[in-house]
């Protein structure tokens, strides 16, 4: 399996994946999507969208695989669910040509105003549907970036000359006539594209008819009647070759149709298939883990685009090539992201969390355990790269497409965190019901975070208010500084918590520990409350020493660890304040008045760097100015008592 992933890191070091998918087998460098993004969007719409809910839209439009020219119509079904509604108002960008708007089939005057048009119709009183018809044309820019909500361009590897839509997060209006908004999804969808009759077109549901046209056009027919989002809709138009294969999930009498189109190319469909054919194996354990495949009664698919990554559109994945993390994830995708959707692009990581931790669980499940933990650790190490950022993506960065699919905070601690959820809830049997409770309970709709937090307490009985403030909406990570000594049957462990930001001081979490030992090694699980804390535990056995997070559930700084075995008395009662210090160190010590120690500091190397006699109480100072900014141990020892603590001089 070793010899697959290196494969794998060699293509794709031949075809960077400038995408959606946060990279990966890319662990030297984190990916910057501004190297590939379209920023000119205007994402702000018009109020007068709040006031209908889409109900149908119908794409009946004219695409070639050799241009982004587009014409046709799109009719949208909507109900008015405002107490009236007399303007009717949708985005199209504004290179676009609008012939004309029939409103309940009668022609209707319009006026535009940049990428937003606005037609008078007449008030109808809320619960009254009507039919919009845009009959429109127009050649979009074709920038070539990934974001673009439609692109036209050949594939370097294959020669493959592809059109193809992506709309996630604001593009969609850049290829048809819409209502960007992430909570209405409408209740079904018709894309019929018509196009040369050596094209096939890929799309969303089921392709219902091929219509034959005259001058050698077909007009392809998908129907999708589960609800979607609007930037879920995308076609595909290229010369493919279709490649299908089954799958057979529990909880289906049937088989689950893969269609696959491939590059027309002689070379292409060998070179991938043994990539494409681990797609049933996929949905199978996703549909074990998550619930039954959401789309059942359509299908699952891919169309490949030169796109450079790949893009979950609902039942038809777009796709620039096939390997074993992309092809997971975007399949988890269905799940998460199209079946329920994030309520706000702040909650993105209900999309590629979810989808990025389904790479880990499709690694424990259908590669190795050892593959999937390398795989996290992988993660940990890009996240921790830079000190700062939340999962969370607050307000006013949510038109920031580049904050939005951060591929450090977005993807990864996305990932990391639902792992460390795993981890506090203890329990798998009661997490992947969590998981299909989430699935089931918010089907074809749109949540945030705090519902996935809700479920978790409803079937937990815990409070997970703690986790989310620090994990979900904090920043950051935790660095464990450990000072561990075992005296005759009883180890103490004493833990300094750092946190790598500021607005997250302090990490309440469980945490895992591997106490090493001769006669076998023993795991102990530890919940930390405060930035500095002392355990006590009975020990039955010798211990050689002590490792933190050895199964790397949580994302944490490897702190300094010191362990020794002690034989004389030995006071656990020291405190040493403010720590990190600048120039007074303060110690305490309890239960201690007008005793003689021995003071002596140590750095992290064992160096003797300061030694005196004092007459120690409860409280005294000294004066640290002349120490250097770094670690450093301070012990007091007499005859009958020895204790050390570190300390960091900043």
């Amino acid at each position: 399996m070793k010899t697959i992933s290196l494969i794998l890191l060699l293509l794709l070091m031949q075809n960077p994946l400038f995408s959606q998918y946060a990279e990966q087998y890319q662990s030297d460098k984190e990916f910057n999507f501004k190297q590939k993004l379209n920023n000119n969007t205007t994402v702000k719409q018009s109020a007068l969208m709040d006031k209908y809910d889409v109900k149908f839209y119908k794409l009946d439009i004219s695409v070639e695989h050799t241009s982004v020219y587009v014409e046709g119509n799109v009719s949208i079904v909507a109900k008015v669910i405002a107490s009236q509604l007399d303007t009717f108002a949708f985005e199209l960008k504004d290179y676009f040509t609008i012939d004309s708007i029939k409103i309940n089939n009668q022609i209707k005057t319009f006026n535009r105003l940049l990428d937003d048009v606005f037609v008078g119709i007449g008030p109808l009183s809320a619960g009254a549907n009507l039919t919009a018809q845009i009959f429109y044309k127009g050649l979009p820019p074709n920038t070539g970036t990934f974001f673009s909500g439609i692109s036209c361009e050949t594939s370097s590897l294959w020669g493959n000359q592809i059109c193809w839509t992506l709309s996630q997060p604001f593009g969609a209006k850049e290829w048809f006539p819409v209502k960007q908004s992430l909570t209405d999804k409408a209740d079904s969808a018709y894309i019929f594209v018509t196009t040369a009759n050596d094209n096939k077109v890929g799309s969303e549901g089921i392709l219902t008819a091929i219509v034959p046209l005259p001058n050698n056009k077909l007009r392809y027919e998908w129907k999708a009647r589960y609800p979607i989002d609007y930037y879920l809709i995308s076609i595909a138009v290229g010369q493919y070759v279709e490649y299908n294969i089954y799958a057979h999930p529990g909880g289906m009498s049937d088989s689950l149709l893969i269609q696959n189109y491939i590059y027309d190319n002689p070379s292409a469909l060998p070179y991938y298939k043994n990539e494409i054919d681990r797609t049933p194996g996929f949905i199978e354990l996703f549909s074990d883990l998550f619930g039954l495949y959401p789309f059942h009664k359509e299908k699952y698919g891919h169309s490949m685009a030169p796109m450079g990554g790949g893009m979950e559109h609902q039942t038809m994945t777009t796709l620039s090539d096939f390997n074993f993390y992309l092809t997971s994830h975007e399949l988890s995708h269905q799940w998460w992201g199209d079946n329920i959707t994030c309520a706000t692009w702040s909650d993105i990581w209900i999309n590629e969390g979810f989808a990025s931790y389904a790479e880990y669980l499709a690694a424990q499940y259908k590669w190795s355990y050892q593959e999937a933990q390398n795989h996290m650790k992988v993660m940990h190490d890009s996240i921790m790269a830079y000190p700062n950022g939340s999962v969370y993506i607050p307000p006013f960065q949510i038109n920031d497409v580049n904050r939005i699919f951060d591929g450090r905070l977005s993807y990864k601690k996305g990932a990391a965190i639902i792992h460390n959820l795993r981890f506090e809830i203890a329990n798998d049997s009661i997490f992947f019901k969590v998981l299909k409770t989430i699935q089931t309970r918010f089907k074809d709709s749109t949540i945030t975070g705090l519902d996935v937090k809700a479920v978790a307490e409803e079937f937990t009985g815990k409070n997970f208010t703690d986790f989310f403030n620090q994990w979900y909406f904090g920043e950051g990570y935790p660095t464990f500084n450990i000072i561990s000594w075992l005296q005759n049957d009883t180890l103490v462990i004493n833990t300094d918590q750092q946190t790598s930001a500021t607005t997250t001081p302090l990490f309440k979490m469980l945490m895992e520990y591997k106490l090493q030992s001769p006669t076998g090694d023993t795991i102990i699980k530890l919940y930390h409350s405060a930035n500095i804390e002392t355990f006590k535990i009975p020990m039955q056995k010798p211990v050689s020493g002590l490792v933190v997070d050895p199964n790397n559930w949580v994302i944490n700084g490897k702190g300094n660890i010191v362990f020794s075995v002690i034989n004389e008395n030995y006071s656990s009662n020291l405190l040493l304040y403010p720590n990190p210090c600048s120039d007074i160190l303060e110690i305490y010590m309890a239960n201690t008045k007008n005793e003689n120690y021995q003071l002596s500091i140590f750095d992290v190397c064992g160096k003797l760097i300061f030694n005196e006699n004092i007459l120690m109480n409860v409280k005294n100072k000294i004066n640290v100015q002349f120490l250097r900014k770094g670690i450093y141990f301070l012990e007091l020892k007499n005859e009958n008592k020895k204790s050390i603590q570190k300390f960091i001089k900043n």
